[in-house]
């Protein structure tokens, strides 16, 4: 008798899980779910971390000057410690991400870091009199322009036109005062 309600308990449980799955698998087809939805971006306020790295930094700090309000700039973060690392990072009109990002780190390290891995082309670009080299990447494309002491990027998921954009919009500045 022992053995025979052992089976019982045993198809019991196996039916009732089959129920319970059967249960998750309609509640999960018809209660509406929309897994795409992120809560927005917050658009960042980044003039007092722009005025302390244009402050502390030894090459003059890039930040866009007069880009419509449609860009939205994301993040913001300056680590003196780091190479004085600056970087900001936007969402262009269309919602593609676009970075300025500056370092004294040795350029080859820090293109690569920073443009995630993009290569060198052949096609360089003159922006504001200067000439910029064009990286191209699986992930990030990017527009880098060397200097002495510093290494700058416009670099994202955006295409040229949109880096090109930002590149122009560059003010480097160096705030003298302490």
């Amino acid at each position: 008798m022992a053995g025979r309600n052992g089976k019982k308990t045993v198809g019991s449980l196996v039916l009732s899980l089959g129920v319970c799955v059967a249960a998750a698998g309609v509640a999960y087809v018809f209660i509406p779910h929309d897994d795409s939805k992120q809560p927005p971006i917050k658009r960042v306020d980044y003039r007092v971390e722009l005025l302390t790295a244009r402050r502390a930094a030894s090459y003059p700090v890039a930040a866009p000057a007069g880009l419509p309000k449609a860009w939205k700039p994301t993040s913001v973060r300056y680590d003196g410690a780091a190479n004085e690392a600056w970087h900001l990072g936007f969402l262009d009109p269309e919602g593609q991400y676009v970075a300025v990002e500056q370092s004294t780190d040795k350029p080859v390290r820090f293109i690569d870091d920073a443009s995630q891995g993009a290569e060198e082309t052949s096609r360089e670009q003159t922006i504001g009199g200067e000439s910029w080299q064009r990286y191209k990447g699986e992930k990030y494309d990017a527009l880098v322009l060397k200097r002495k002491g510093s290494t700058t990027l416009v670099t994202g998921t955006a295409g040229f036109g949109q880096l090109t954009k930002m590149a122009e919009a560059l003010e480097m500045k160096k705030d003298k005062a302490s």
